[in-house]
């Protein structure tokens, strides 16, 4: 079976439109916008010209959707993974986290996940290898390596309220 083709059509002050027609003959068309929304269309199947439906993500929900169809693709977060299992991720402490203000140590993040921070992404300011008595402020990132389950792990506590 061959590769499916994509075609790519630029839209003057929109961006570009990308489309896919399926081994089933179904057309599809992502409409990449410069603001990085992303416009989904599934055209029907009697009439492949006629739109039967479209949905507008944002760049963030087009990128979740991209790491849930195709796992291995390389999103804004995922930052390397290696043939011994082991990812490098970036995640971010919200504002609301119920670690917002606290210290690293008291997430007991590498005790429970296996997941080590190796860094933590400050405004402009790189903190390498912080300490377990390092304060967490809303709106860094941590640069956290680990199994892929451990990194989930480690997302999930840090996405607490």
């Amino acid at each position: 079976m061959s590769a499916p083709r994509l075609r790519a059509t630029p839209l003057p002050g929109i961006g570009v439109q990308y489309d896919l027609v399926t081994r089933e003959h179904r057309h599809l068309s992502v409409v990449a916008h410069r603001d990085g929304a992303r416009t989904v269309n599934v055209y029907r199947s009697d009439d492949p010209d006629s739109c039967a439906h479209s949905l507008r993500m944002t760049g963030p929900e087009a990128g979740a959707l991209i790491d849930a169809l195709k796992p291995s693709h390389h999103s804004a977060s995922l930052l390397y993974t290696t043939d011994l299992g082991l990812v490098a991720e970036r995640i971010e402490v919200s504002a609301t986290s119920r670690w917002n203000g606290r210290l690293l140590g008291d997430t007991r993040m590498r005790t429970d996940t296996g997941a080590s921070i190796v860094a933590v992404l400050r405004r402009a300011e790189a903190i390498p290898s912080p300490a377990p008595d390092f304060r967490l402020v809303g709106g860094d990132t941590l640069i956290v390596i680990g199994t892929r389950e451990g990194v989930d792990a480690a997302a999930a506590i840090l996405g607490q309220e």
